[in-house]
């Protein structure tokens, strides 16, 4: 499936939710896709974006990491789904309100937890998150460069 599907899949599952452990599931989601689409980028992407998209696979590999990886099977993981890029900059647009509307949700999570670990892991998925979203912003700007720089 190619990314932009996949993203707005995600988009609608965040926003259906759920209980917190729903919710937090679909962040794991989300992350797991944005790692899988900077993995795709940085091994097919343009050229000027290999870097920063490195850089958002480590990133949101981490944003995975801090929280507690939930009982998804493969068929059902939608990172091993994506199955093509499609047009960079869509695929980055969208990604970028993804990772903005995961923040979001994750703020609503801290500030409902019952527990220190569920608020820190929370905080924790917030910076990788808003550090992710950084990267794929550098990378529309690295696209809207080098389109201004291309002749007319």
């Amino acid at each position: 499936m190619d990314a932009v599907r996949l993203i707005v899949t995600s988009r609608r599952a965040l926003v259906g939710g759920g209980d917190a452990p729903d919710l937090m599931a679909e962040v794991w989601q989300a992350q797991a896709l944005a790692q899988a689409i900077g993995s795709r980028l940085a091994v097919a992407g343009p050229p000027e974006l290999r870097g920063e998209a490195l850089g958002l696979t480590e990133l949101a590999g981490r944003g995975c990491g801090v929280l507690d990886r939930p009982d998804i099977t493969t068929e059902h993981l939608r990172a091993a789904q994506l199955t093509e890029l499609g047009d960079a900059r869509q695929a980055l647009l969208c990604l970028g309100g993804l990772l903005g509307e995961v923040g979001i949700a994750l703020v609503g999570l801290a500030s409902a937890a019952d527990d220190e670990r569920t608020y820190w892991q929370c905080m924790e998925a917030i910076d990788a998150a808003d550090e992710s979203r950084d990267r794929v912003m550098d990378m529309l700007r690295k696209l809207a460069d080098r389109d201004e720089a291309l002749p007319a």
